[in-house]
């Protein structure tokens, strides 16, 4: 397997081994890989507009998606030149969408389904059920106003 595209002396080796290059990443960095795919925790789930998806599938769904991704993305940017394969960053990558599904997806689910407009029937004031109300049409429908301009003829 191929994991860079020339051996040089200035790029280092590859990093299979998880955690290993943490100590010589500063804060941003890992904080960037951490927010990287950060968004597809929260795009992936509510994409399918399930909204009553139990939490575990969900979530396994979502990381196992997003770990594909990521080493796909991680093996397709070592072809670069200066780029080589690091496990670390799909490992933060897969970790920040698992900490940003587990954050927010739940209370966005159960915001969505609290914001659906509920049939509310008017109580009348006598405590008596109310009448359900009965349309016919009796004569032709009758024309609405158009909303745009009839178009003029032509003149010659």
């Amino acid at each position: 397997m191929v994991l860079r595209p020339l051996p040089v002396p200035w790029v280092y080796d590859t990093n299979l081994t998880p955690l290993a290059s943490l100590r010589s990443s500063t804060g941003w960095q890992v904080v960037g890989e951490f927010l990287l795919l950060a968004p597809l925790g929260v795009l992936l789930p509510l994409a399918g507009g399930r909204l009553r998806a139990p939490w575990l599938p969900s979530f396994l769904r979502t990381t196992g998606a997003s770990a594909l991704l990521a080493t796909g993305l991680e093996f397709l940017s070592s072809w670069t030149p200066g780029h080589v394969l690091n496990v670390d960053h799909i490992l933060l990558a897969v970790i920040g969408v698992a900490i940003t599904h587990l954050a927010l997806v739940p209370g966005l689910r159960r915001l969505l389904r609290d914001r659906r407009p509920r049939v509310r029937m008017p109580v009348p004031a006598s405590g008596a059920a109310p009448a359900p109300k009965v349309t016919t049409l009796v004569g032709p429908p009758v024309a609405r106003a158009r909303a745009y301009a009839e178009p003029t003829p032509p003149t010659r």
